[in-house]
């Protein structure tokens, strides 16, 4: 009996007749040590350990990758909440920088040599018009921050000013033929931002000129539009930079709300629904998915600020040997190198500036404008508001209009808070020295160097902070390199 019991026991345990060769790398071992724990199988089945060790890893995967991909929503979510607070209403309001940016305001990256008029529209209710006066620049994006369209002199109006008819998706009824620039965007929400030339400094004579002319209203109400509110947004204290925490995703889920089901592309929508941010459906995530999140945020700001400062991606070098960058790799709006979307280079724009336009990434000598970052001085290390640093732009500085150097926080990529409205200083500053050939030396330092107080940027002790260096009517110099600025050095006392 033993025996027969013997014999059936091998039996069962030799070879099918009918059984592959299997190769050991498609099979699952019974145990796998991993960054995120031991992971535990039985014959390939995992145990229950293993599954929400499993299920806690992707849904912290997805919270990054939501965080990465949607910032660029939030951002527009949280300019146009931050406008609204202002007391820019959206589909009515229009703000207006009638004495210029300074840093009581919260806003990505702006300039302060230039006045803003910024405004939001829904369209959830139908058409929109925004009518332009003449002599702007700017463009307008949707709710994801992609493009729509440019108004003013890179616009349809060629810097005429004219009225835009914004559609919303999906719209059927029946559109004027004439008297309308005309643009079907993918969302609902859109933000608007244009400049306002300056002739001579006269920046009330720039206000006017847009407030005689700007509107924003319904296409129902264009036989007889009402009047555009006008705020004056210098020196007023709001915030339109996303959220780095778990209500990141509080504002990633407003965003879906309002926005048709496919305003993003099906495996975006998919990503943020994974998550539990569905159109139609409340996010309320459970304790163990909130507390995921909040790590995943975390995480995700991380890497967002590494890419910012710290790429390592050797394209974002302007020239081989200075620390100067630039976040248009490859020169495209749509940060794409043939079929490739550059990810990190996405990322990086959107984390650090506020808007897109083809004329941003695409300037050409003479016309638009061209943009340098830099974080680090010659050396490498990161400014320290505590220190004095000397740059030296030699000249001629190839600007056809004017050149600028902008300080900004660290920490909310806003204009850095300093006793110095302008954070930041021109080429067309009072007093400003320049050598023969036109260049300049510019010193950023918490005091000013004896007898350079006209060329000097302040900046402040225990604060880290970056400099952006914008040319506007860049020259040939500049685009083929013959051209170009000096780093900050640190100056030893």
């Amino acid at each position: 009996m033993a025996s027969i019991v013997a014999m059936a026991a091998a039996e069962s345990q030799a070879q099918p007749r009918y059984a592959p060769d299997v190769p050991a790398r498609i099979t699952t071992p019974d145990t796998v040590q991993t960054r995120i724990g031991t992971l535990r199988f039985q014959d390939g089945a995992p145990d229950p350990a293993t599954v929400q060790l499993a299920y806690d890893q992707i849904d912290f995967n997805r919270g990054i990758e939501a965080f990465v991909r949607g910032m660029s929503a939030t951002s527009v979510y949280a300019a146009c909440r931050g406008l609204e607070d202002a007391g820019v209403k959206p589909n009515g309001g229009i703000g207006i920088t009638e004495q210029l940016m300074d840093a009581r305001s919260l806003f990505l990256t702006p300039n302060t040599t230039t006045v803003y008029v910024l405004m939001c529209v829904n369209l959830k209710d139908g058409p929109m018009v925004v009518r332009v006066p003449p002599r702007t620049l700017g463009p307008v994006d949707d709710a994801d921050f992609r493009w729509v369209t440019d108004v003013g002199v890179t616009g349809p109006d060629k810097g005429a000013g004219g009225d835009y008819l914004f559609v919303p998706p999906g719209y059927q009824a029946s559109l004027p033929q004439q008297g309308f620039h005309i643009a079907r965007p993918r969302t609902n929400r859109l933000v608007i931002f244009y400049r306002v030339f300056v002739e001579k400094g006269d920046l009330a004579a720039a206000t006017a000129a847009v407030k005689a002319k700007a509107a924003v209203f319904p296409l129902a109400q264009a036989a007889n539009p009402p009047a555009s509110p006008f705020v004056n947004l210098s020196g007023v204290t709001f915030n339109t930079i996303s959220a780095n925490d778990f209500s990141f995703y509080e504002e990633l889920n407003g965003v879906v709300q309002n926005e048709p089901a496919d305003w993003v592309d099906p495996d975006t929508v998919g990503l943020y629904a994974a998550i539990g941010i569905r159109k139609g459906q409340p996010f309320a995530p459970d304790a163990r998915l909130k507390k995921t999140l909040t790590e995943a945020v975390a995480v995700g700001n991380a890497y967002a600020r590494s890419n910012a400062f710290a790429s390592r991606d050797p394209r974002t070098r302007i020239f081989k040997d200075r620390q100067w960058t630039t976040p248009f790799v490859g020169g495209s709006y749509q940060f794409l190198s043939g079929a490739e979307r550059l990810l990190d280079a996405r990322a990086l724009f959107f984390y650090l500036a506020t808007g897109i336009t083809p004329a941003m990434s695409d300037a050409k000598p003479g016309t638009g404008s061209a943009y340098a970052l830099t974080v680090r001085d010659a050396a490498g290390r990161y400014l320290d508001g505590g220190r004095t640093y000397a740059v030296t732009l030699p000249g001629p500085i190839p600007a056809k209009d004017f050149w600028a150097l902008t300080v900004y926080d660290n920490q909310t990529r806003s204009l850095l808070p300093t006793d110095q409205k302008a954070a930041g200083i021109d080429s067309n500053s009072a007093g400003l020295k320049t050598k023969a050939d036109g260049g300049a030396t510019i010193w950023f330092g918490p005091t000013p160097p004896a007898g350079q107080e006209a060329n000097w940027v302040q900046t402040m002790p225990g604060k880290g902070y970056n400099v952006i260096l914008r040319l506007y009517g860049p020259l040939e110099p500049w685009f083929n390199q013959s051209w170009q600025p000096g780093d900050l050095r640190l100056q030893l006392r």
